[in-house]
């Protein structure tokens, strides 16, 4: 029997304003992401205004990919907190009107949508943006455009036949039941779950490796922009001597600039925030002449005045500011902290006893029908806090590893290969962070969509490790940074005790064989 026509009406107009909002929701992504990459975009060499045309085409459409590309890790990221929020709202306001559009069926449509379009960039548009910057067109054809791009679909073609070999391989190593000719064609419903799910594995061991380091560089971060109480460190000090450094390496610029030579005597004066080994080294300024130390120089003011602007304004704050708001932002990343470890810890005896279930979906879930959390809403905002946190520690942290801080980027100084990899590595990780969430027992929100069909996440032994060593990892990294300075000075005390008595030994060895002390020769 067919539907009436009201239940057909009401079916129409639910399906355009869910489109209209994930259209609403992508624009305001897409926006946000075009003012970033804006900002971070070096502008000498590829600026989009070149002289050539088709140029100025290429990196206007490589541009677009990454922007769009930049928007899904985003809205990735954002997953977990606004479907968390949006059960909260509807436990507590169930016949409110004005939440009505606020329902399972947008939710679920806005998981699968992320899906669908993290694995399209991933595998689609960022390599067609790299590949399209890089081609040149084939040697005799005739250049423009359409040259570049027949030679980057065709450089893309052939990098998917080999991605697609490899992960056919790898598909019949794990799991044997699928390694035949039916399933070799079978791209749409296995190899690109299969793939996606090699990928969203990656992002979670990089995040295991990046959000405990993420833990420690957020507290040097916030001790960098917020002014610490006057009993640990005096501001005018610091600011006088970065000036007073300022002005010394501004004087050997100069004297670099006219002569090619900077002449290191009196040695610059060193501040508390930077390293004076590159000036004064052998292997430093003294090597280098003309441009090459004028570049350098004019690097290392840069620097300074910078830290010197800091200090200035670090200076100007409140009293209130200088005595409350820092001890108070250290005690909140050090409570989310541990908090995060506690719930880990507690995820995994829940995962030893058979008190928690894996992450793994197996069953429907509906939005709206009771709190996930025991504490209500406020537990629910709690777990949206983490969440978050999470973001900003695997953000910070993603950096401070030394091969990614290569590809860091800089605002005005980033080139458009590193804006691509920037976009891959924020991408893999945002599409990890539901999967990180919810192996980690932040929250009993079910992964909605094909996220809570990867098949590995039904594995015990791999979720229960993971569990454990990243309470071990965050452990050993908060404990390496708070006992860092008390080791360092044990360290020197025992070092210079050790020092001190063996440059007496000698001494009261000498002092015996002069005196004639018994059991001692002149020969001793």
């Amino acid at each position: 029997m067919e539907d009436d026509p009201d239940t057909r009406e009401q079916i129409f107009h639910n399906t355009v304003r869910e489109n209209v909002i994930f259209f609403l929701l992508l624009l305001a992504l897409n926006l946000a992401s075009f003012a970033a990459i804006g900002r971070f975009r070096r502008r000498d060499r590829e600026d989009f205004f070149s002289s050539d045309d088709d140029e100025a085409t290429v990196y206007k459409i490589s541009l677009w990919l990454c922007t769009f590309s930049l928007a899904i890790a985003g809205g990735a990221a954002l997953l977990l907190p606004v479907s968390i929020a949006s059960n909260e709202v509807l436990t507590l306001y169930p016949q409110s009107y004005y939440v009505q559009w606020l329902n399972h069926s947008l939710i679920q449509g806005m998981w699968s949508y992320v899906f669908l379009f993290s694995n399209l960039s991933l595998f689609a548009f960022l390599p067609f943006a790299y590949l399209f910057t890089e081609s040149e067109g084939f040697t005799g054809y005739r250049k423009g455009i359409m040259a570049r791009v027949y030679e980057t679909i065709i450089v893309f073609c052939l990098l998917a036949v080999i991605v697609f070999g490899m992960t056919y391989v790898m598909s019949s190593l794990l799991d044997d039941d699928h390694s035949n000719i039916h399933t070799l064609l079978n791209l749409g419903s296995y190899y690109l779950p299969f793939l996606y799910s090699c990928i969203s594995f990656i992002g979670v061991l990089m995040l295991l490796l990046c959000t405990p380091l993420g833990f420690v560089h957020l507290f040097a971060v916030v001790g960098q922009f917020l002014v610490k109480p006057q009993f640990l460190r005096d501001i005018n000090e610091e600011f006088f001597v970065a000036q007073l450094e300022e002005g010394a390496v501004q004087r050997r610029l100069g004297c670099a600039s006219a002569t090619g030579k900077s002449y290191l005597r009196p040695p610059p004066m060193a501040t508390g925030g930077f390293d004076n080994s590159d000036i004064l080294g052998a292997n430093g300024l003294t090597a280098l002449q003309n441009g090459a130390l004028t570049a350098r120089l004019s690097a290392r003011l840069a620097d300074v005045r910078t830290h010197r602007q800091l200090l200035d304004r670090q200076r100007h704050t409140s009293f209130l500011q200088r005595n409350l708001v820092y001890p108070v932002a250290m005690l909140v990343l050090l409570a989310l902290t541990m908090l995060t470890v506690l719930i880990v810890i507690q995820n995994s005896l829940g995962l030893l006893i058979g008190m928690k279930a894996l992450p793994i979906t197996q069953h429907d879930f509906t939005l709206g029908i009771s709190s996930l959390s025991k504490l209500g809403p406020l537990g629910a905002a709690l777990e949206i806090v983490i969440i978050l946190y999470l973001v900003a520690t695997s953000s910070a942290g993603l950096y401070t590893i030394p091969v990614l801080s290569r590809v860091r980027p800089r605002v005005g100084q980033t080139p458009f290969t590193h804006i691509v990899a920037n976009c891959a590595l924020l991408l893999v990780l945002s599409s990890a962070l539901p999967l990180l969430s919810r192996i980690l027992g932040i929250t009993n929100f079910d992964l909605l969509g094909d996220f809570g069909k990867i098949r590995w996440l039904g594995n015990f032994k791999i979720v229960l490790l993971y569990n454990l060593v990243f309470a071990g990892a965050v452990a050993l990294v908060l404990t390496n940074k708070f006992t860092a300075t008390v080791r360092r000075d044990l360290l020197a005390r025992l070092h210079s005790f050790v020092m001190t008595l063996l440059s007496k030994e000698p001494l009261r060895h000498a002092a015996w064989a002069a005196a004639g002390a018994p059991g001692t020769t002149k020969e001793d």
